[in-house]
C-alpha cells in the first residue's frame, strides 16, 4: 500500500517471468510478451524499457525457447571454459596445439 511503484515493479518482473516459467507454445509467448511490452509502456519505468528493448529486437530468437524450453546456456559455460583455460596460459601461439589440449581436456 505505501509503496505502490516497488509493487507495479515487482508485478512486472513476476509476469516476464511467469511467461518464460508457464507459456508452451510460440504464439501465446509472442501474445503474452506484446501485453507484457505494453504493460511495460504503461507503467512509465524507463529502466523496463531497457528489456523491453532487448526482446523487441530478439524476439524471434527468443520465442524459440518455447519450442523445447531450452537455452544456450550450455554453449555460454563452454565459450567461459575456453576464454578461462585461454587467459590461464596468456594467450595462444600454437591455434593447433592449443586446440588439441583443449579437446583433450574438456572433451
Amino acid at each position: 500500500k505505501e509503496y505502490p511503484d516497488i509493487k507495479l515493479a515487482y508485478d512486472l518482473v513476476q509476469g516476464l517471468r511467469n511467461i518464460f516459467n508457464t507459456t508452451t507454445s510460440i504464439q501465446v509467448g509472442y501474445t503474452k510478451l506484446a501485453h507484457w511490452y505494453k504493460d511495460v509502456e504503461q507503467s512509465g519505468f524507463k529502466t523496463f524499457n531497457t528489456v523491453a528493448n532487448t526482446i523487441t529486437v530478439n524476439y524471434r530468437s527468443i520465442l524459440n525457447y518455447f519450442i523445447n524450453r531450452s537455452t544456450n546456456a550450455s554453449a555460454e559455460s563452454f565459450n567461459a571454459k575456453i576464454k578461462a583455460f585461454r587467459a590461464q596460459f596468456r594467450g595462444v601461439k600454437n591455434v593447433e596445439f592449443f586446440l588439441f589440449r583443449l579437446t583433450t581436456i574438456f572433451a
